[in-house]
């Protein structure tokens, strides 16, 4: 259950800033209280719902929140990167190369952005340092439902490449200068969709505030 309404409200399902009320999703989910409220719980704790009196709410976009999060992944993930550069093995580093060689930009917005959070997270991961990669993990889906505007943009997919040909070159200064230019860059892409979007958004009943 946790799974299914934690999808449904990435996947934009369950759109930003709508009403949930435990009634209406135990007979929708087909659930009983217990388990329900338990999941409720846990989204809660991962920001993606927030209580709303006796309901609870789909928590909104918030351009602080994204502001915040770009600024954690730019101190977390260029250590990383530089971590990586001395650490990752080259088996490890040829099977994330040959993971982003595999998927195709164009593939369902969905897909593009599980594989880019996916990216990140085992990007993180070759740095031999678990904490990175879950916080990187637990950052990357508070954006994921934000970064649905961008996701399938080609230009962030080649910066993916770029970056993992410094760590397999074991460059440290120039893969920790390109990801931050590339969560810098995401960050401003995010930002102008947003900001393009915002009336077409706002009209399907998302809500954005900050």
């Amino acid at each position: 259950m946790y799974a299914r309404l934690r999808a449904q409200i990435l996947d934009l399902d369950r759109v930003p800033g709508s009403r949930l009320t435990e009634r209406g999703l135990e007979t929708e989910l087909g659930a009983s209280r217990t388990p329900l409220r338990a999941a409720l719980m846990r989204l809660e704790g991962e920001g993606l719902v927030s209580r709303d009196g006796r309901a609870w709410q789909v928590s909104p976009i918030d351009l602080g929140e994204i502001a915040q999060l770009s600024e954690l992944r730019d101190a977390v993930e260029t250590a990383a990167a530089r971590l990586s550069c001395a650490r990752a093995a080259d088996a490890d580093i040829a099977a994330l190369a040959a993971q982003l060689d595999g998927f195709d930009p164009g593939r369902p917005t969905d897909e593009a952005v599980h594989a880019g959070t996916g990216f990140h997270v085992r990007l993180a991961a070759l740095s031999g340092n678990a904490f990175f990669a879950d916080t990187v993990d637990s950052a990357m889906t508070r954006l994921a439902r934000s970064r649905w505007l961008v996701a399938r943009s080609e230009e962030p997919w080649e910066e993916h490449r770029e970056i993992l040909r410094c760590v397999a070159a074991r460059q440290a200064d120039d893969a920790a200068e390109l990801i931050h230019e590339h969560i810098v860059g995401t960050h401003a892409r995010l930002l102008a969709a947003l900001g393009a979007d915002a009336r077409m958004l706002r009209g399907r009943g998302l809500a954005i505030v900050g």
